[in-house]
């Protein structure tokens, strides 16, 4: 079942204006090859903050879905989930403080295991059917199986659905895999990286970059064994390091 933008904007009874960026270069040490680049922080997210900072009976319910593998779905050491440490609801948490009279639902839609293809399958049905305000995409993880072009497709399947909803898009990059060397540019999970960088820039949408969050606490001397549940999910401070990120779009 598909839903257009003005669909969305009748059930919400809001119009989501889109947010004009300029000279986004200054912001972002990368560069889409049309010169755009992904949409900072500080901007991306001006409509949906202004939406948190209403009181009521102005206000409304902002619905922030979570859509990907295990590590948003809040799994540790398999099969155990610790919901309540994982970055979704330490988004929540803290939005919480920073929005007080906000209503707020987080909404995970992400399975164990699942890759992309599966991911963009369901899309409309599991995602958009929450009427979204913002969607967060992380499943660079298991994508590694399923190769980079096939991964590309399914990416950006559903970010054009989204897109043609009318909401917020952010996607994320990997968090760690310990059988991997994160310090290593021809890491797997590197590649996956910069693709979901240059995607997010290709369509102007927010990315939040978790693999350089890692990589560069790695390079700092940190051991990443204290981030992680188990070899390829983070634990409840892996989960705080994502967080923090997502919230840098928020402030």
């Amino acid at each position: 079942m598909e839903m257009n933008s003005s669909l969305r904007a009748a059930s919400n009874r809001k119009t989501i204006k889109p947010v004009l960026v300029l000279m986004v270069f200054l912001f972002c040490p990368c560069k889409a090859s049309d010169g755009q680049g992904a949409v900072p922080p500080l901007n991306y997210l001006n409509d949906i903050k202004a939406e948190l900072k209403k009181v009521w009976p102005d206000n409304r319910t902002i619905n922030l879905v979570f859509h990907g593998h295990s590590v948003p779905s809040g799994y540790f050491l398999t099969p155990e989930v610790r919901t309540l440490e994982s970055y979704p609801h330490f988004v929540l948490k803290q939005l919480k403080q920073w929005y007080p009279t906000a209503v707020i639902n987080v909404i995970t839609t992400a399975i164990g295991g699942e890759n992309s293809e599966s991911g963009d399958r369901r899309f409309e049905r599991d995602v958009l059917t929450h009427r979204p305000d913002v969607v967060f995409i992380d499943y660079a993880l298991n994508d590694r199986f399923i190769g980079l072009p096939a991964a590309k497709l399914a990416w950006e399947s559903m970010i054009v659905k989204a897109l043609k909803y009318g909401t917020k898009i952010i996607l994320l990059t990997p968090s760690p895999d310990l059988s991997e060397k994160i310090l290593s540019p021809d890491a797997d999970l590197a590649a996956h990286q910069k693709q979901i960088i240059a995607l997010a820039e290709k369509h102007r949408i927010g990315i939040v970059d978790c693999y350089e969050s890692f990589r560069m606490l790695a390079s700092s001397g940190k051991d990443l064994k204290d981030y992680m549940a188990q070899g390829n999910h983070i634990n409840g401070y892996g989960h705080k390091v994502v967080a923090d990120k997502i919230c840098e779009y928020f402030k």
